[in-house]
Order: structure tokens, then sequence, then C-alpha cells
């Protein structure tokens, strides 16, 4: 690929905000200077972006689908909401599954293992199910949810074949710290969620090796005073990071802010998107289950059960900051540089600097996505929603 040189514009970042400029070379970003201070090198392409703002590419911990596809539904449906969702600011996807049979969740990982060795964008899979609490199942197709044994958790990353990135699974399950202990020596991020954990449980998970909160708040027991059970326990650790689904409907924004100030650095923005993402209201299918989309509010069909959400990263963010009240550096590391960190790949992903992957989002001075380059490549934006 030739040089791209991307000027004018402000540089914002975990490191903070600053005018600036960014070199393109490749998938890389081979340098990145001040204005004013740094004189900006030649280069094939110039881009004078005067009053946008230039953050890293956003990464996406947890989706499901978008654009009226799903990712559930083979590698066609995958890259037709993997268009919308990159046309909105997300560079880099895990590839979020629900529960369903064992046969049809092997042959998914395996179609997403052969996306990601092919596309640099496709970070790998998350299994959201099937080892999950039926009591907390959410939008989970209860036939299709197990106990984890030693012969499935084996089968599961086997067929993964190294793509399996992230797990949810309910700690209280028989079984399931050991698999804890056995996806965390695989390098697979483990995450607590649909779970009854109480205090003491959830901390038990956690010290055997998870590492997450799936969309805290959402499939688990809230904070009572005398059971706080698992959401201050990730507060409490350090080693635990906490998705966030920030819509204005899976958690109030108030109570988004304070999970800000309770895990500072700890926050993951997810969108949690399913196949209505980008698209318009009507009937959608998550996994196996109906789902009616009204206002954008997804739930299963006759039941007032959210069913992942219609969110896009670039709403998450000014959701983030204009609902939430959390300062835009907060918000910008939250889609950025915290989940890079989760998922090992801090000094690749997530920052403006260079060496880093040129990953870029422009945004006009209303927050809102102009411009995207993935590894380099402009993103065609016109699969966004209008």
């Amino acid at each position: 690929m030739a040089t791209t040189l991307l000027h004018g514009a402000s540089l914002l970042d975990a490191s903070g905000r600053r005018d600036g400029w960014l070199l393109l070379d490749g998938p890389v970003i081979a340098a990145v200077g001040v204005s004013g201070q740094d004189a900006p090198p030649p280069a094939a392409t110039v881009l004078d972006l005067p009053g946008r703002t230039l953050t890293p590419g956003f990464i996406d911990l947890h989706g499901h689908g978008g654009g009226g596809a799903g990712f559930d539904d083979g590698a066609e449906q995958i890259a037709m909401a993997l268009a919308v969702h990159r046309a909105h600011g997300t560079t880099r996807s895990v590839i979020s599954l629900v529960a369903n049979p064992v046969e049809t969740i092997v042959e998914s990982l395996r179609t997403v293992a052969a996306l990601a060795a092919a596309d640099p964008t496709v970070v790998g899979a998350h299994l959201e199910g099937p080892f999950l609490a039926v009591a907390r199942r959410g939008a989970q197709a209860e036939e299709h949810l197990v106990a984890p044994d030693e012969d499935l958790v084996e089968i599961l990353l086997s067929a993964a074949a190294g793509t399996l990135v992230q797990i949810t699974i309910a700690p209280e399950l028989p079984g399931a710290l050991e698999a804890i202990r056995r996806f965390a020596e695989a390098g697979v991020v483990v995450a607590i969620g649909h779970t009854e954990a109480d205090e003491r449980v959830a901390r038990a998970g956690f010290d055997a090796g998870a590492t997450m909160l799936t969309h805290v708040f959402n499939a688990m027991p809230g904070i009572h005073h005398r059971d706080p059970g698992p959401i201050p326990t990730a507060f409490d650790d350090e080693r635990v990071t906490l998705e966030l689904v920030l819509d204005g409907v899976h958690v109030h924004p108030s109570v988004a802010q304070m999970v800000f100030r309770a895990a500072p650095g700890r926050v993951a923005l997810v969108t949690d998107a399913m196949a209505a993402a980008g698209g318009a209201d009507g009937y959608y299918r998550l996994g196996s289950l109906n789902v009616t989309v009204t206002g954008g509010i997804a739930v299963l069909s006759g039941t007032r059960t959210i069913a992942g959400s219609t969110l896009t990263q670039d709403v998450a963010l000014r959701a983030a900051v204009e609902l939430a009240g959390v300062d835009e550096v907060t918000a910008v590391t939250a889609l950025t540089a915290t989940p890079a960190r989760v998922l090992g790949r801090a000094e690749e992903w997530g920052m403006l600097a260079p060496g880093f992957a040129a990953d870029v989002v422009a945004l006009d001075a209303g927050r809102r996505v102009e411009r995207v380059w993935a590894a380099g490549r402009e993103v065609d934006t016109t699969a966004r929603a209008s």
C-alpha cells in the first residue's frame, strides 16, 4: 500500500488530545507528529482534515451481528454484519456466538477461524454459551445450555484452532472452575457472566483465571448491601475488566458513570449488537430465538427480555460522553486501549503511535464517523445507517 498522511486534525487516544498528524504506511502507523512542532513527511496521498478528531479504531469484544445479518449464520452473514460495524468505526471485532447445539458451535468456530486467518480485522470467536446459568440465560436458548465437562472443553478448543479468544462461563456450574482454568491455560480470556454467582463463587472464578465480567449488570444479580454478588467483586479485583453496553437501555447512564468510577481503566465498551444494528425495527433472529425490535430496542419476541442491542461503537462513544458524563479520553480508552489490553494486543492496537496498527477513525465535531481506516485500508462507509 502507498503512504497516506492525515493532517490538520486533533488526535485523541488514551494518552490525551493534541493537534497533529499521522502517516499511515500499509497496515501500520509509520509516524506521528504534533502540529507546529513536527514537520509532516511527504506521502503518496495527503488528506487535510480540519475540525476533525482522529481516534484509534474501535475494538468490539462482544457483538452478534448487524445490518440484518447474524454472526451465527455463516461466513457471508458475518461479512455483511462486519461491513456495518466497520462503517461505524469498529476496526477489530470479536465474533460472539450464542448457545447452540454443540455441532453448530463447532461449525461456527471453524468458520470464524477461517475468517480470522484471511482477515486481520476479525480477532477470533467469543462463546457466550453454552456454559451459562439457566435462570440468567437472557436471550440464550435454554435447551442448548450445559455444564462444562473436560471432553466438551477440548472439543471447543480444538475446533477453534487457536482463535477462541473469549468465553463466558457461569462459575457456579458443576465443573466450571476446572473449565475456567483450562481455558485460561489455553490463552482464552474467560469472562464470568449469565450467572447466579454470589461474591464467594465469583471470587473463586476470578481466582481460577477469569479476568472479565460479561456485560456488567445484565444477566447477573444486582448489587445488594448484604449480598454483593459478582459486580462489586469485579470492581474490587484489579485483574478484572468489565464489559459495559452503553446504549441507554442495558444500563442507566448514571449507573454507567458509577462503573467507570469504580473500575478506572478497566471498562471495555461493547455493543452486544445483534442483527438489527444499523438496520430498521422489525423481526430478527438471534441464534435460534425470535427477536422483535421496536424503537431500536431488541427483546425476545413476546417477552420483555433484552436480546442484545442495536448499538454501534460510535453511538456508545457519544453516550459515554454526552449521557454518562464520562470524559472523552476515558471514553475513547474504553473503546480502544482497554479492549486491546484485554486481548493481549496492547502493543499493537488501540493507540495513535508509531508501530501500531493503522486503525483510525475520523470524527466530526459531533463525534460522528466520517472516515475509517482498518489495517491501513479505507473502509466504505456507505454501509453506515443514516
